[in-house]
This record gives C-alpha cells, structure tokens and sequence, in this order.
C-alpha cells in the first residue's frame, strides 16, 4: 500500500467571522476555527485547529500554511479578492474564439476589463480547450507579443499575465512586460519550462489530467480531491528545488481540466484543502462546460450567471484569484460579496 494511503489532510472549514480561537484563513478575509480532517478510505473528521496540529507534523504543517498570510503575487495583494481578467487571441478558443484574434482589438478588451475591476489580464495564445490541437510556438508569439507591447505602450494600469505552456513564449512575454507564467501543465509541458519560472515574477501551476486533446476522455480519480491536492503539492516542491519561492506561487486545481462533472464539484465543495499548500489559490470556472450542464446553458458566453455562483462559492472556501472572462458582472458580484462577508468581521 502507497504511503499516501495514510496520509492525513487539512482542510481549513471557512467562517465569516473571527471569534476566539479562530485563524485568518490564508491571509484573506475569511477565518476558520476547525479543520476537516481527510485520509483516503476513511470517513473526514471535524476538529478544533488545536487537536488537529496536535495529529501530527506533516497536518500541522499543512494547517500553519492554510493560516498564514499570502506575499503579494505580480504584484496583486491577496488579502481581498481579485479578479484575473481572460483576454483570449485565438480563433478557437472555446467560448470566445476570435472575437480579440486582431491586436488592436485585444489591446481595447483588455483595457475595458482593467477599467472594469480586472486587477490583472491574462493573456493567451492557444486554446486549451478540450480537443484543441497544438499551435506552433511562432505563431503563438505572433499573436500574444503584439497585445502584450500594446497594452504596454497604451499605459495599461494592471499587471499582465501569459498563458502559455511554451517556455520561449513565456519568455519572449515576461521580457516584453508580463508579470506572471500562467501554465496550465504546472511546468511539465515543456523540460525549459522551469529554468524560466525562476526568472519570472511569479508563476501559476494548474492541474490537467492530460493535454487538451485528450484531456476529457473519461478521467478517472482514485480520489480527484486528494489526488489533485497530492499533483500540486509535488509541483510545488519541484518549483522550490529549481529555485521557485512558495511566496512566488499560485496554484490552481484546474476546474474543467480533465475531469468530469463530478470531479469539479467535488473540487469546489472542499477547494480550501489546497491552503494547505501555502500558495494564493486561483479559481477558473468561468464559462466551463460544467455550468452549461447544471444550468441546460449550452451557449458559453451566456453561462456568466453561472459562473458568477460558482466563483462566489471559490471565494466562500477563501480563493485569492478568480479568473473570469465577465468582468464588470463579476466585480458587481464581489463588491457585495465583501460587503456581506467582510462587514461581519470582528
């Protein structure tokens, strides 16, 4: 039997208000003062922050990082909400493929959505969507370097992001002025990869079951949270050996990535076990495939009431980043969210 078989979990159970004894949940506006105890093939166990530290030093270790505060990330604090604005420069991506393929176009969106509330715009290339095919790395950089240097020189006022698998595009975008690597293969895409990030000012390590073309052919999980949870956290420990800081590091479960409805509902339900990384946590539900089937949407640029819910429900479980193609809609939704949740502090 694997040792992760007896391996403990902590996950942090979020409260809106800080009463005696409770902790800050991962620098945010939200606290816990109990952690749900996880270990595969056996049932969770509720307890007080205290008994769970007591278990053991690799759970104790895990709660004291769901408890401390984040570093600001590309510059972004994360003691509050932030959204991550999609600026999508394909013509296939799979909810707004070709509606910003022409720079000037891209440079007006992205400039719209930092106006909007987008504290940072990530920007990509080539779509990840399920049975996307490869794009070559020339003609990813023709499309992504134009609206980075354009939002550059139009005196964008948020920090930029590139969403790419590909190391020379990481890197051609970090020089020309992006401030995160936002990799939807943690770094494995790509063996360059790594030797980059340690150059970035922050990287993104998401979780994928696969690459995009095969991606969401019958994923399969002994467990999807922990197996997520144990993928990341190996991915996290390879950034810091090539000389990554954990301060520099968000991480991402990768929601729509490989996994089937109920996988990414089973993620959402306990998403803040990933604190336990010690990273920001980002959330990309937006417009996914996921909320057209709950809802019986089958339009994805009409799913934003959906995914409006589902990354309110993110913040609830204390995620720093909400990545999310509605801006102005979403950042209506956080305003009151904040209001409602912050207001009730103590």
């Amino acid at each position: 039997m694997p040792p992760s078989s007896y391996r403990r979990y902590a996950r942090p159970v979020p409260c809106a208000d800080a009463r005696p004894g409770a902790w800050r949940l991962a620098g945010g506006p939200l606290w816990f003062r109990e952690v749900e105890v996880l270990r595969r093939g056996a049932p969770p166990e509720v307890l007080p922050v205290d008994a769970a530290l007591a278990l053991s030093p690799s759970l104790a270790r895990a709660v004291s990082r769901a408890g401390a505060p984040r570093h600001p990330v590309a510059g972004l604090d994360l003691s509050h909400p932030v959204i991550m604005g999609v600026l999508n420069v394909t013509p296939d991506s799979f909810s707004d493929g070709g509606r910003h393929s022409a720079a000037r176009d891209a440079v007006e969106h992205g400039l719209e959505m930092a106006a909007a509330g987008a504290a940072i715009i990530d920007i990509g290339g080539e779509s990840t969507r399920p049975g996307a095919l490869p794009v070559a790395e020339s003609e990813e950089l023709a499309r992504v370097l134009p609206v980075i240097e354009g939002l550059k020189s139009a005196g964008c006022p948020v920090p930029l992001s590139i969403d790419t698998r590909n190391a020379g595009v990481a890197r051609a975008a970090l020089a020309a002025g992006a401030m995160l690597f936002n990799d939807v293969s943690a770094l494995t895409h790509d063996p360059a990869s790594l030797g980059v990030a340690r150059e970035a000012p922050a990287v993104c390590l998401m979780h994928a079951l696969g690459d995009p073309q095969t991606m969401q052919q019958d994923p399969r999980y002994d467990d999807v949270l922990l197996d997520v949870y144990d993928w990341l956290d190996a991915r996290v420990e390879a950034a810091e050996q090539a000389g990554i800081a954990r301060a520099r590091v968000l991480v991402d479960p990768g929601i729509g990535f490989g996994k089937a409805l109920e996988h990414n509902l089973a993620l959402l339900r306990r998403l803040s076990l990933f604190h336990g990384l010690g990273c920001g946590l980002l959330l990309g539900v937006s417009r996914k495939r996921f909320i057209g089937t709950l809802s019986g949407e089958p339009e994805a640029a009409r799913r934003a009431p959906g995914s409006i819910a589902a990354g309110l429900s993110g913040l609830d479980q204390g995620a720093h980043v909400i990545r999310v193609h509605d801006v102005a809609e979403t950042a209506q939704a956080v305003a009151v969210w904040r209001a409602l949740r912050e207001g009730g502090q103590r």
